[in-house]
């Protein structure tokens, strides 16, 4: 009879990376957005880092790099096929997934520094953070009439107002009565721009719809990026953030309450911040808590990552190993 053999798999084993599997905007096990979120220890290449997410599968794997002698990690964002410059749901993943390890406590902020520039973030208590995110003014745009007739094909209405953006993003606003919770994936019928990301939202019926924290949902939207990977994002944050300037001028107040109606749902407050940025509120829920069995391969240019100049860190992790992000 033959044995089986782990004798390849023990050859890799070692201290390996200490990773966690965090489901964002989501209150419980299996809903919300999963995030694996892996800790390094030294800096990583940008295609031994891709590998790893696409082994994990999730829509993002996020790598946080600690900065030494500061209360700042550098962070970057990987779907299973390609990195991308912003994620929200995987920021607040990184940040529940530091305080699980006991690198801050309830209250406590710090920053990552990013290829999207420099994120604050806080932990309000355990399971609950808040994070600054980027948005950008939404411009209207001819809609393409392919993207027109889709619409109306499934939702029986077509498109109110059509935008584009600075994330990439492109917006479509479509009526409150709109089947849009119901409505079957666009994803493989996507065409050109879209394909990057396609933000389809609607106001909600207020009471007696979905809430968040005990508050009805004012808007609620789903996400299409097959040309980053990921069919059907289940929550959102960068298109919350892009968004939520919209509904607050609408509903003429700072707080919103946004939603996403997917397969995992889930929902956050969103609130404009002193720098500009906007300020999602959102709880997570731990769903594993492991080690990788691998290790980062040698990286001698980077060498002064592991000094004290947290600068050095900053230009060789996010700047010298820069390939282009679509």
């Amino acid at each position: 009879m033959i044995q089986p053999t782990f004798a390849g798999i023990a050859a890799n084993a070692g201290p390996g990376l200490r990773a966690v599997l965090i489901e964002a905007f989501g209150d419980g096990p299996c809903c919300g957005n999963g995030a694996t979120v892996v800790r390094l220890e030294s800096p990583a290449r940008a295609p031994w880092m891709g590998t790893i997410a696409a082994s994990l599968r999730q829509s993002e794997t996020a790598f946080v790099l600690p900065v030494p002698g500061t209360r700042t990690w550098l962070l970057r964002w990987f779907t299973p096929t390609t990195e991308v410059r912003l994620c929200g749901h995987a920021t607040l993943g990184a940040l529940l997934a530091l305080a699980h390890w006991g690198d801050l406590q309830s209250g406590e902020a710090l920053h990552f520094r990013t290829r999207s520039g420099t994120l604050p973030v806080r932990l309000l208590e355990p399971g609950l953070g808040q994070l600054d995110l980027p948005t950008g003014e939404l411009v209207p745009t001819t809609v393409p009439e392919g993207l027109g007739r889709l619409l109306q094909q499934r939702l029986g209405y077509g498109p109110e107002a059509y935008w584009s953006s600075p994330l990439g993003y492109r917006v479509v606003l479509v009526a409150a009565e709109a089947p849009l919770a119901a409505m079957a994936s666009l994803a493989q019928e996507l065409q050109g721009p879209d394909r990057a990301g396609l933000v389809l939202m609607q106001p909600t019926a207020g009471h007696g719809g979905p809430q968040v924290a005990g508050e009805p949902a004012d808007y609620q939207l789903r996400f299409f990026a097959p040309g980053l990977g990921i069919n059907e994002d289940p929550v959102t944050g960068s298109a919350h953030a892009l968004v939520a300037p919209y509904w607050q001028k609408r509903l003429q107040r700072s707080r919103v309450i946004g939603w996403q109606c997917s397969d995992r749902p889930g929902g956050m407050v969103c609130e404009g911040a002193p720098s500009g940025m906007i300020r999602l509120t959102g709880t997570g829920h731990l769903l594993w808590d492991g080690t990788l069995n691998a290790s980062v391969p040698p990286w001698p240019e980077a060498s002064n990552c592991t000094g004290d100049d947290g600068e050095v860190c900053w230009q060789h992790w996010l700047a010298i190993d820069s390939d282009p992000i679509p």
